[in-house]
């Protein structure tokens, strides 16, 4: 009860005016005596101030109070009441500080004068209040101290046990770590160790079974080689045996050409020119056999060569079979010539002449309608084409013959450009389809892919005029080589140079003058012989290979003719290659009718004549028969019975080949009334 007295005196004290007043507790004695400077008016609780707290201590019997009183300046006869009357306190959080002020201010109404204490006594007065202050603040303190410190030594406390157990639980979890650690590296090595194991046994394994593979893969290259080897010796066998009856088929034909000496005597004929070349490849054939023989087995060349030795022994058989049935008939006309004893001896004598010197010599005679030579306008037409030849060849003359790097590049290049493409040309349309489109695109001024680089007219000026001719001559050389020894490649072939051709007239010109130049039989044309001309020039003339002063075989030539007359043949028969909508063929039908009719007016050439009209007509003679129909049968007819004897009579006996096969054709299709299409064409 007396603390919570203590705590509102306190309570009152400070919302006093004096309560209120700021002091400086940083004074020092040099600032004077601030007590004895001002009069401080004491408010009427002081004197209950000291009933209720002082007098416990100091005026406890009243005495000193009285003692208090009377020392006190002359106011020793005023007396505080015994037990004044406290106004009620009012919280000043309730009032404003003029409701306050006049809250204190009444009492002051109810008292004389004013408690005025001497210095001194105010002095001790206020210092018992300031030390009460001090006290309970060093109370205060030093139980906030001892809690602070209670506070600072239990969180301390928690603390060090924090930490401890911190660090037990990094103990611990490290420990767990190692452990883990220890355990993953300790798995790790016997996972290892496991692999390591398996890996040997795999390689093991892997070694066991490669020596067994490699075992049986021995074994089985073992076998195939004896396998092969069985097989090439089987068939080293058969060729053996194929060539070693080729040889004796080859002695018997040799046998039935070497004929009686006094049977060629009596007929009057030289045989021997069959005896030796049979005799010859007896020869060649039999080394064959014997190197064979020496060495393992023959090779299937040595197979071929003794069939074709064969072949060619039947052939010498044939044609001395045929001359030794015309020295009969020869001997037989002469028996009978000498027994015509009414005749003219002049007319025995050129009868004998005739017979002895055999059937070339009556082609000197000429049967009206036939011609010596070309009619003239077609012979101005074959000039006139070879003269552009000429002038195209001249102006490209400064590239083919320049020195220039540059120049060989464009000259390479442009060259390439043309011949891959036709040399590419199969017997696929597709193929054919892309050859020919390659070609249009590079006259027109395009540009087309050859090795690997992009090639155009525009790299030079002669660009143009060189790409015309090397194309032109390109088709030409092609048809020397590739359609004479396969005859089907002839319809792709025509089939681009006629599409060619239709697009680019100036390539069909000088296809047409590289054709004449090298074939001359195509315009159709015999170049006559003239004196003083040389022999070799003149066979280069008609149309012979001549490497030096080395004139190519007859066979060859022919072939190069036949390729040649069969690509014509194709060219003049094909319209509108690849779409073309002009309305005719730059060199059609009507220029394969006039060849065809020309050739018969002419005098026949040996063998030449024969091989080209066979030739012409198994190419080209279906299309001839559908487009002029009965006059062309008149024409065949004619042929067979005009142009064919005169045909026999110019061909040797040793040169009757194409002259069999022109007869068989022509009694084929006379007596089927129809000429099949040509091997190949029904592909385009």
């Amino acid at each position: 009860m007396s603390s919570y007295r203590d705590w509102d005196t306190l309570e009152a004290l400070k919302n006093s005016p004096k309560g209120r007043l700021q002091y400086n507790q940083k004074w020092t004695p040099e600032d004077g005596d601030l007590l004895s400077q001002s009069i401080c008016m004491l408010s009427p609780y002081a004197g209950w101030v000291l009933e209720n707290i002082i007098p416990n201590k100091t005026l406890s019997d009243g005495s000193e109070c009285q003692e208090y009183m009377q020392d006190s300046d002359g106011l020793s006869s005023m007396s505080a009441p015994a037990s004044p009357v406290l106004p009620p306190l009012i919280s000043p959080a309730d009032t404003d500080k003029n409701q306050e002020e006049q809250i204190i201010l009444e009492p002051c109404k109810d008292v004389d004068t004013f408690l005025r204490l001497p210095s001194a006594k105010m002095l001790a007065v206020e210092s018992k209040i300031r030390s009460f202050e001090e006290e309970q603040k060093m109370k205060s303190r030093e139980e906030l101290n001892a809690r602070l410190d209670y506070v600072n030594r239990y969180n301390r406390s928690l603390a060090e046990k924090a930490a401890e157990q911190y660090k037990r639980f990094e103990e611990m979890l490290e420990l767990k770590q190692r452990q883990e650690k220890q355990k993953l590296e300790e798995q790790l090595e016997k996972d290892s160790k496991e692999a390591m194991e398996r890996q040997e046994k795999l390689k093991e394994e892997h070694r066991h079974r490669a020596k067994l593979l490699s075992l049986k893969l021995r074994e089985a290259e073992q076998q195939r080689q004896q396998e092969l080897e069985r097989n090439r010796q089987e068939e080293g066998r058969e060729r053996m045996r194929r060539l070693c009856a080729l040889q004796q088929e080859a002695l018997q034909l040799i046998q039935k050409i070497e004929m009686d000496q006094k049977l060629q005597e009596t007929l009057r004929v030289d045989l021997s020119f069959f005896s030796k070349r049979g005799n010859q490849i007896c020869g060649d054939l039999s080394n064959v056999v014997r190197s064979s023989s020496e060495g393992q087995f023959p090779s299937q060349d040595d197979v071929i060569f003794g069939e074709r030795s064969v072949q060619e022994l039947k052939l010498l058989l044939r044609d001395m079979e045929k001359e030794v049935a015309a020295a009969q008939e020869r001997y037989k006309a002469e028996e009978e010539a000498a027994k015509q004893k009414q005749k003219d001896a002049a007319q025995q004598q050129q009868q004998a002449k005739a017979l002895a010197s055999g059937p070339t010599q009556t082609t000197q005679d000429k049967k009206e309608g036939l011609q010596g030579q070309t009619e003239k306008n077609i012979m101005e037409q074959y000039k006139e084409l070879l003269n552009r030849c000429d002038q195209c060849l001249n102006s490209i003359s400064a590239l083919l013959t320049s020195k220039d790097a540059k120049d060989k590049k464009t000259r390479f290049e442009l060259q390439k450009a043309v011949l891959t493409p036709v040399g590419q040309i199969s017997s696929d349309l597709t193929n054919v389809q892309e050859v020919f489109k390659k070609l249009n695109t590079l006259l027109t001024g395009g540009a087309v892919r050859t090795l690997d680089k992009s090639v155009s007219l525009s790299i030079h000026a002669l660009a143009s005029d060189f790409v015309t001719y090397k194309l032109a001559e390109r088709f030409v050389t092609q048809a020397e080589q590739e359609v004479a020894s396969h005859h089907e490649s002839v319809f792709p072939l025509a089939m681009v140079v006629s599409g060619i051709w239709e697009r680019h007239p100036q390539v069909g010109e000088l296809f047409l003058a590289h054709l004449y130049k090298k074939c001359p039989y195509s315009v159709p044309f015999y170049p006559a012989y003239k004196k003083g001309v040389p022999i070799i020039d003149y066979q280069r003339e008609l149309g012979y290979n001549i490497d030096g002063s080395v004139v190519e075989p007859q066979d060859h030539f022919l072939k190069r003719m036949s390729g040649m007359i069969r690509l014509y043949a194709a060219v003049i028969q094909i319209r509108n290659a690849f779409g073309t909508v002009q309305s005719h063929h730059p060199h059609g039908l009507n220029h394969g009718w006039r060849w065809l009719a020309q050739m018969l007016n002419l005098e026949p050439a040996v063998d030449i004549t024969a091989t080209l009209l066979y030739d012409f007509l198994e190419v080209c003679g279906n299309a001839l028969m559908k487009q002029y129909q009965d006059q062309f049968w008149k024409l065949i007819i004619l042929l067979k019975e005009e142009l064919f004897p005169r045909i026999q009579m110019v061909t040797t006996e040793g040169q009757m080949g194409a002259v069999v096969r022109l007869r068989s054709f022509l009694e084929n299709i006379l007596r089927q009334k129809t000429i099949p299409l040509p091997k190949g064409y029904q592909r385009f």
